[in-house]
This record gives structure tokens, C-alpha cells and sequence, in this order.
């Protein structure tokens, strides 16, 4: 009777741990490099129609605070859209073992910069359609990689970034395009900026973040503002140097989500949009923003 309770009882923690095995084999990233001395981890997804005759872009998408790639990847459906357009998609780690998984420093623009030489080192990369994008913080990461490798990324993408470096810190003046996505009910990174539980420093005004991206790119200072759907709208600036455009989407109820992704938990994040697509709609513009020559 005794071994019998023992056994009852210890059911839970065996489908525990069995639950836990099964999530990280699920959720195990397929690469890693090496890295200031540091293992860094990615998953690398290579489209079936992908062909190593022709030079194909590279799209890299980053988690927010406390992600992992596999769970980019599944918010976010970018495989989907390599699937159909073939180009390759890589989902990096933020670092590991020191708290939740976030960008924070120069050691995460290094790993950037290697990752692209690792893929193009096995793959046929077109150096000249390498983008980058992020949900979150890994939004404000790819500002970051705006300032940063500017040389390498030729356009950005970000949804409901998490921006918490100033304007003066990015002293690279190059114009790269951006697009990007923000919701006015984000609860994390606050449409009209302030103080969010998050993180420690205030948030800027997506709309003014936006306008002063646009000055960067030397655009025209008017933007073309359009309806998407009832609960969408677009700025555009146009008229920039290098043909570097800015778009804002702005989903108006819309929460900290990925629009047209795999929706998150509504009462923790808020409701999901459909009436966009971030990903499709990101690479339309990606596509008709490859780095000049």
C-alpha cells in the first residue's frame, strides 16, 4: 500500500518533469555560435523553395523581454511568409542565465553582426536584404541595430517596441527605412509614452519616436495618414533620403500583440488585431527597401 501511495503521489512530478522534457525539446533553439566568449543560441528556419543558386534576403526577428526564438517564431508566423517568398528567417536568444531573456548591450550588437556572417557562411545570403525586426524590447533592439550596423541592415521593423534609448545616443546617420506597429491600449509600452511598469525609464511618444525617425531620414515633414480597416491607420513619411521611408501602423484598442500573429493571453497582453497582417505587411515593405548600393 505504502509503494502504491509513493507511486500515486509521485504521478504529478513525473508528468511534470516529463511536460518539462517535452518543452524544451520543442522550444530548443537549432544554432549557436560562440560570441565574446559566450554560447549564443538562434533558431534557423530555411524555406523548402529556398535555392542556393540565387542570393536570398535574410530576415531577423527578435523576442521581447523573456522570450525565446521558438516563441517568436510562433507569435510571430514569419515561416509562413518564407515559405511563399523565400527568403531565410532567423529568430536570435537574448542572453541566458541572468534573469528573463532581454537585448541590453554592445555584446548583443556583436552577436547580431556574427550570426549574419555565421548564416551567410552556409547559405547564400544577399547582403544587400538584410532586415531586421523585434517585438517588444527586441523591437528597441533593432533600433539599436539602426545605430549600430547600419552598414549591414538595410530596413527595420518593429511592433509594440519597447523603446528606452534616447535619440542622442544613435550617432550613425544613415538613413534606414522603418516600419512599424503600436497599439493605443499597449499596457507595457505605452502609446503616448510614460512611466509603464516594464521598465525603469519612461517611454517616448510612439508618434513622436516616429517623427523624429523621420527626421533622421531627412523625410518631408508632412505624412500621408490613411485608414487601414476601422481599427487600423497608416502614416507614412515619404520623400527621404535614400528612398528611406517611415510607416506607422497604429491599431487603435489594439494591445502589446503581434497584429495578425498568434494571439497572446488577452488579460495579461490585450486583444490581437486581425485586420493587419505585421509580418506579411513588414516584408512588402522590406522588399521594396533593400540597401543601396
Amino acid at each position: 500500500m505504502k509503494t502504491l501511495i509513493a507511486m500515486i503521489l509521485g504521478v504529478p512530478a513525473i508528468v511534470a518533469a516529463f511536460e518539462a522534457v517535452s518543452f524544451y525539446e520543442h522550444n530548443r533553439p537549432n544554432g549557436t555560435l560562440v560570441s565574446a566568449g559566450e554560447t549564443r543560441k538562434y533558431e534557423l528556419y530555411v524555406p523548402r523553395i529556398y535555392d542556393r543558386a540565387r542570393p536570398a534576403p535574410l530576415v531577423i526577428s527578435m523576442h521581447g523581454a523573456g522570450g525565446w526564438p521558438v516563441q517568436q517564431r510562433n507569435l510571430t508566423r514569419w515561416n509562413r511568409v518564407a515559405d511563399r517568398e523565400g527568403f531565410l528567417v532567423v529568430y536570435p536568444s537574448g542572453l541566458d542565465g541572468r534573469g528573463p531573456r532581454v537585448w541590453r548591450d554592445v555584446r548583443d550588437v556583436r552577436f547580431i553582426s556574427e550570426l549574419i556572417d555565421t548564416i551567410a557562411a552556409s547559405y547564400n545570403v544577399d547582403r544587400n536584404r538584410v532586415y531586421a525586426n523585434g517585438f517588444s524590447n527586441g523591437g528597441g533592439m533593432s533600433f539599436v541595430l539602426s545605430c549600430t550596423l547600419s552598414d549591414r541592415i538595410a530596413a527595420v521593423g518593429m511592433v509594440g517596441a519597447a523603446q528606452t534609448v534616447p535619440w542622442s545616443w544613435c550617432t550613425d546617420r544613415r538613413a534606414v527605412p522603418m516600419i512599424a506597429f503600436h497599439g493605443t491600449d499597449d499596457r507595457m509600452a505605452l502609446y503616448d509614452g510614460g512611466q509603464s511598469w516594464v521598465a525603469p525609464a519612461p517611454f517616448p511618444p510612439v508618434e513622436k519616436w516616429t517623427a523624429n525617425w523621420a527626421r533622421r531620414n531627412r523625410c518631408a515633414p508632412q505624412p500621408i495618414e490613411s485608414r487601414v480597416a476601422s481599427d487600423v491607420t497608416r502614416r507614412e513619411y515619404t520623400h527621404c533620403a535614400e528612398n528611406a521611408d517611415v510607416v506607422l501602423y497604429t491599431i487603435r484598442g489594439g494591445g502589446h500583440t503581434w497584429p495578425g500573429g498568434e494571439p497572446l493571453p488577452e488579460w495579461f497582453t490585450g486583444p490581437t488585431t486581425n485586420s493587419v497582417d505585421a509580418s506579411d505587411t513588414m516584408w512588402a515593405f522590406f522588399r521594396d527597401h533593400p540597401k543601396r548600393r
